[in-house]
């Protein structure tokens, strides 16, 4: 008999979801090797778009040449012995050189480990973005370098949630990590809803009562999570919106929790960072919000550079008690360091090519295709979706996604239900099986009761895609009409 089972491993780890690698993921992969492999006859489409996931490369994003030139000279540092044959034959340009050069006599070589908490003067690299972004200086010593936006919040995570009473406020539909993450802590998800009507916003009157009946139930309501732009929803938030949760967080003594990885892909308005209006907060009413912890986080696999397999991300604290922030640095330390190549790449993310450098002009030109490329197609899949009977979509506004409503015929939900699947499980099933194109159910995100969407990922090259996925809810719809 084998030692371990199904019912004896932690069960916490049994129940957590997590809907982006569930089992349409694994299906679309099916599928994807049977193409591969020359076996597809059956199938009516001849690729799959993994449309379910925020991963540029793998829909066809090509990688900034600066980034990838620079960490091709970390890698193989022996290029750098031909320097006259890099800049004169293979068109790498002299900053790029400088650059692997300075970088190399910080880390010393990408295949040794770096300082837990990160490479020193990587961390001071982003103090400095954060400086020039804000207009308020950043400490150093409370930067972070992680494997990406995920790790840093599954520290944090791990940090706050002290046992199962710990109540975490987390806004649906949300990024099925922070649920997740949550079960396998056995802590408490308190889950406030957006406000689909107002383009997907934080509704304070809704987080307000999230907390309220949790506070009455008895649970330690400690942080509240915000994803700004939104994931899946797509949603940028205004600064009165930040300003707004800044306040509940203060008169409720929350640690804020800020998922700010797609803050290059805002489409409508600006981006608004926590960290610049809690600054802009406390400098209005000295005292009141001073000792507000918050923790915001970024990654180099989201925004225009979509580097996810390199795991790159940090996160920052603010107003966190040395005791506690110790403890950070010592759980971190637990995992020795975040990848040192990712950490490179963290660099070059907030401290890109400037004006007037010799890379300057295809960094600008790569980094200005990429965001009026998923502009256009976000825009193409929003008119489509309008064009769509029983869709309704909001304007998109940021981030990577866009998460329609659909109002499936009765047909299509006893047709479900007899699957045993919810109704938007059972229409991106059947999405997949008819056009290739993977998607994710809204209920993967979760969503108000008796309603149904879905989340997809407009990365994919080209606009053909966008027309299948469109005649095929024509069918869907006729079929269960």
């Amino acid at each position: 008999m084998t030692r371990l089972t199904l019912e004896s491993i932690n069960q916490s780890v049994v129940k957590a979801k997590y809907a982006v690698r569930g089992e349409l993921a694994v299906k679309s992969e099916t599928y994807r090797a049977k193409i591969r492999k020359g076996d597809a006859q059956d199938l009516p489409f001849d690729q799959v778009i993994s449309s379910n996931i925020g991963n540029p490369q793998q829909l066809g994003q090509k990688p900034i040449t600066f980034y990838r030139q620079v960490l091709s000279l970390l890698e193989n540092p022996r290029l750098l012995d031909h320097e006259d044959v890099l800049v004169n034959s293979l068109e790498y340009k002299p900053d790029v050189v400088e650059r692997a050069r300075w970088l190399l006599q910080q880390v010393g070589s990408v295949g040794a480990y770096s300082a837990s908490a990160g490479v020193p003067a990587i961390k001071e690299s982003v103090a400095n973005f954060l400086e020039r972004r804000d207009g308020y200086p950043a400490d150093p010593t409370s930067i972070y370098l992680t494997a990406g936006a995920s790790s840093a919040v599954n520290i944090l995570m791990h940090i706050i949630c002290a046992n199962q009473n710990s109540g975490i406020l987390v806004p649906i539909p949300q990024y099925p990590l922070y649920t997740a993450l949550l079960s396998v802590l056995d802590a408490t998800c308190v889950p406030y809803y957006l406000n689909e009507q107002a383009n997907w916003g934080t509704s304070l009157d809704q987080i307000k009562e999230a907390y309220e009946k949790a506070k009455s139930d008895g649970v330690d309501v400690r942080a509240i999570v915000v994803i700004n732009p939104g994931n899946p929803t797509g949603a940028s938030l205004s600064a009165a919106d930040v300003r707004s949760v800044l306040e509940f967080a203060a008169d409720e003594n929350l640690v804020v929790l800020a998922d700010e990885v797609y803050q290059a892909n805002v489409f409508v308005g600006a981006f608004h960072s926590f960290r610049k209006v809690l600054y802009d907060l406390q400098k209005e009413t000295p005292g009141k919000f001073d000792g507000l912890e918050l923790a915001s986080v970024h990654s180099t696999s989201k925004g225009l550079i979509g580097e996810c397999g390199h795991r790159g991300g940090y996160f920052e604290t603010i107003g966190f008690d040395k005791q506690v922030s110790e403890q950070i640095y010592k759980y971190v330390s637990i995992t020795l360091c975040a990848p040192v190549i990712g950490q490179c790449l963290v660099e070059m993310m907030v401290n890109p090519p400037q004006p007037g450098s010799p890379s300057y002009e295809l960094y600008h030109e790569e980094n200005s295709a990429i965001f009026n490329e998923l502009q256009r197609r976000a825009t193409a899949l929003y008119e489509a979706f309008k064009d769509m009977e029983g869709v309704e979509c909001g304007e998109p506004q940021g981030s990577m996604y866009l998460f329609p409503t659909i109002r499936l015929p009765a047909k299509a939900v006893e047709a479900a239900q007899k699957e045993g699947r919810k109704p938007d499980e059972f229409y991106c099933h059947r999405m997949l099986d008819a056009t290739g194109v993977c998607t994710v159910p809204g209920s993967g995100f979760g969503q108000a009761d008796g309603t149904q969407h879905f989340r997809v990922t407009f990365l994919a090259p080209g606009t053909e895609w966008i027309r299948i996925v469109h005649e095929f809810h024509g069918k869907f719809m006729d079929e269960f009409r």
